[in-house]
């Protein structure tokens, strides 16, 4: 947190450096640029964090498929999502055309190619700038993946 308390000191240093001297190293210009953003993104320092468990990037595809409310009738077809985030209580991810269930049941490839399966609650949706939605949901309780029962039968 103090990083950022200072950013936009160490943003200012950094801009002059990188002007008054043309030797200043293509690194260094990343370094700048990079404060750059984390200055607009955070302009008064803060980084709030609302949540209470600790979020890993989860850059991978996902298959989600649509549950009936009861969570265990499947309604409809699968779709592939694009992963955000994963948290020890649940997901984000973004995808291109709304989705109109709340409950889902969502399959993670394991490291040793095991599809794990878990009963998602999809609670948040936003549309972003760039034409997707970004959303995200609490793991209910873990279940078959629809996929490993696919690849057994």
């Amino acid at each position: 947190m103090e990083e950022f308390s200072t950013m936009s000191t160490i943003l200012c240093e950094a801009t002059d450096r990188a002007s008054e001297d043309s030797r200043y190293s293509f690194e260094d210009g990343v370094h700048t640029q990079v404060w750059r953003l984390l200055s607009g993104m955070y302009p008064n320092g803060n980084l709030i964090e609302r949540r209470h468990e600790q979020r890993y990037p989860y850059p991978r595809l996902i298959s989600l498929a649509p549950m009936k409310p009861d969570g265990i009738t499947p309604d409809g077809d699968a779709l592939t999502v694009a992963g955000k985030h994963i948290s020890e209580g649940g997901l984000g991810f973004f995808h291109q055309e709304p989705i109109s269930h709340r409950l889902a049941i969502v399959s993670l490839e394991a490291s040793d190619g095991r599809w794990l399966g878990f009963l998602l609650d999809i609670h948040r949706c936003r549309f972003t700038r760039h034409g997707w939605y970004e959303s995200g949901g609490k793991f209910l309780r873990a279940v078959a993946s629809p996929l490993a029962i696919a690849k057994t039968a």
